[in-house]
């Protein structure tokens, strides 16, 4: 099944910083998004219809979840090292399939880290210890 994106994997890179950081496989990314505001402009004469014109266009927060692993260690430095946005910095996610293939990839600009949060470590709890990392962004690459 070679070329779908069915695998439960997602690459992250971050790159154009001061160094490029591989941020290891993710379980889940949410927020890939964009919305636009939508003008609506009246014309004299023309009853038929009102022209809709684009305009301003809003990214939501990409949201990323896992289990830790030792890629957790590289987010917490890359989180920390991030004082400002930098208009050079991208993200590239990249889905793999289930042979390590890549399916496709999106490239976000001007990334810097919302949010991280750590796991919440009990030693009598089973659970999986789920690390989030937010990535704000102002917008995707072209050809990406």
């Amino acid at each position: 099944m070679s070329g779908t994106g069915v695998a439960t994997r997602f690459r992250v890179e971050i790159t154009g910083t001061e160094e490029d950081w591989s941020l290891g496989d993710w379980n889940k990314v949410e927020g890939l998004s964009v919305e636009r505001d939508v003008h609506e402009q009246r014309e004299g004469g023309q009853n038929e219809f009102v022209h809709r014109l684009p305009g301003r266009a809003k990214y939501q927060n990409v949201k990323l979840s896992r289990p830790i692993t030792k890629a957790t260690a590289d987010v917490a430095a890359w989180v920390s090292k991030v004082k400002s946005v930098q208009r050079t910095s991208t993200a590239t996610i990249t889905v793999l399939d289930s042979d390590g293939e890549e399916v496709t990839a999106w490239t976000l600009q001007a990334v810097f880290p919302a949010r991280w949060t750590g796991p919440t470590l009990e030693s009598g709890a089973n659970q999986v210890a789920i690390e989030t990392l937010e990535l704000a962004h102002h917008g995707f690459l072209e050809g990406a």
